[in-house]
């Protein structure tokens, strides 16, 4: 039994030295690794950073070349909008002189106006002809409903004057037999 006791007091076959030199060396490694880990982790943000401000100074050389750029686009386009108006001018000029400037084109041409000239003309004497004639069906409808009611307010009229006339002269004759019988 004192056997079994030593043994459980005691770890495997180490002694009490051995135990701590174990410890001493396991931490010493577990630094090492640590340290080893910091120092990559170092070295990795330091790439990122140094990766980050060649891209940061690449973005604002090209922001600054884009500016450049685009002030090179504004003062380009004040000048070609202006020979771009002149242009578009010059070629509608052109486009309405060049039928006039031989004699045979120029005739052509006044033929083609002055068809287009009649032709505008019979179609607004056409248009002109359907106004006057649309007004003309109306002034004659309306003539026609204002008749047909005159003559409808004349019969009404007609109608309560002759009964209010029998009705006024059996009153006046029912009044001159009422008189006679009173005189009488």
């Amino acid at each position: 039994m004192a056997t079994q006791t030593q043994n459980t007091n005691t770890r495997g076959s180490q002694t009490g030295t051995q135990r701590s030199a174990a410890g001493k060396r396991a931490a010493a490694t577990r630094r090492r690794r640590s340290a080893s880990a910091s120092a990559r982790r170092t070295r990795t943000q330091a790439r990122r950073t140094a990766s980050s401000a060649g891209a940061t100074a690449a973005s604002r050389a090209r922001a600054e070349a884009t500016g450049i750029e685009a002030l090179a686009r504004e003062a380009e386009r004040a000048v070609l909008i202006p020979v771009g108006a002149t242009l578009v001018a010059r070629d509608n000029l052109l486009d309405s002189v060049r039928p006039y400037t031989r004699r045979s084109t120029a005739e052509r041409e006044l033929q083609r106006l002055q068809r287009r000239a009649g032709v505008n003309l019979r179609k607004f004497e056409r248009r002109g002809t359907t106004a006057r004639n649309k007004l003309q069906r109306e002034v004659r409808r309306t003539r026609t409903q204002l008749e047909r009611e005159l003559r409808q307010r004349r019969r009404q009229v007609t109608r309560l004057v002759k009964r209010n006339s029998r009705t006024i002269g059996d009153g006046v004759s029912d009044f001159a037999d009422e008189v006679r019988t009173t005189l009488v």
